[in-house]
């Protein structure tokens, strides 16, 4: 098994890359075995927050090169054909996307080309101060893909990210954070239980709320003032009605942490 998942007891669930020894490389297997966790974690109503790692040193080193030295071998007609197959091979590991509530990725090793594309793919990251990151695909004389183009430019701004892409550079954990990528560096040992206290901290807000968020911060990009407030509001009638709003709003009298139902 090369995915591993563990459910904490608080909503919150550790999704973990388990290859260490070829450094978590992307295979359509493991993309599979991810897209069944996301599944079975998307049909759980007690879910709050999800952590991804993988085990350093590498929280994934990208796809995996024995499928892309196949693909170089092929005629540019047959790499045609084979379009499909690499859409499929994206949504496979992309289905992170998909979950209800919001993903920490851990980034506690380095995370280059497609595997920093899933770390990108999350809602928050933190990335240890030494990993190496980067977009190395114009480096490997291969187009970006994973949706680095269109990921990277919404984090980074269309500058920095054009710069990322075009030269394939790798930097450290620290100054991706810098730049916007993350959310914070630390030492690497630091990473999961950083990543952990955040998904706790989700955890204890509104579970109502926070998947409504979710949805709502996924089209935010795209929609104009008009609609986020119209967005706004309609999700504002659904708490209206929910209990967690009841308990949120007593424990703010009695000046008590909330202990929300989720409905």
């Amino acid at each position: 098994m090369s995915v591993l998942l563990e459910h904490r007891g608080n909503g919150v669930a550790v999704v973990t890359f388990d290859d260490p020894d070829r450094r978590n490389a992307m295979t359509a297997a493991m993309g599979d075995q991810l897209a069944a966790r996301v599944t079975e974690l998307a049909a759980d109503p007690q879910l709050r927050a999800v952590v991804l790692t993988g085990p350093p040193p590498a929280f994934s080193a990208g796809g995996d090169l024995d499928m892309l030295e196949d693909l170089s071998r092929r005629t540019r007609e047959e790499a045609f054909d084979a379009g499909p197959f690499m859409t499929a091979f994206y949504r496979r590991f992309l289905s992170v996307t998909e979950l209800p509530v919001p993903v920490v990725a851990a980034v506690n090793g380095h995370a280059v080309g497609a595997g920093l594309c899933v770390a990108l793919a999350a809602d928050l990251r933190i990335l240890a101060d030494e990993a190496k990151v980067g977009l190395n695909f114009a480096q490997l004389g291969l187009h970006p893909g994973m949706g680095g183009t269109w990921f990277l430019p919404r984090l980074l701004g269309p500058e920095r990210a054009a710069a990322w892409l075009y030269t394939g550079g790798l930097t450290d954990g620290k100054g991706a954070a810098a730049q916007g990528l993350a959310l914070e560096a630390v030492p690497a040992a630091e990473v999961l239980p950083r990543a952990l206290a955040v998904a706790d901290h989700i955890a204890a807000s509104s579970p109502v709320v926070v998947r409504q968020l979710k949805r709502t911060l996924m089209a935010s990009p795209q929609v104009d003032l008009t609609t986020a407030l119209a967005t706004e509001a309609a999700a504002q009638a659904v708490s209206y009605g929910s209990q967690d709003l009841v308990e949120g709003l007593r424990a703010a009298r009695e000046r008590r942490p909330p202990a929300f139902p989720g409905r």
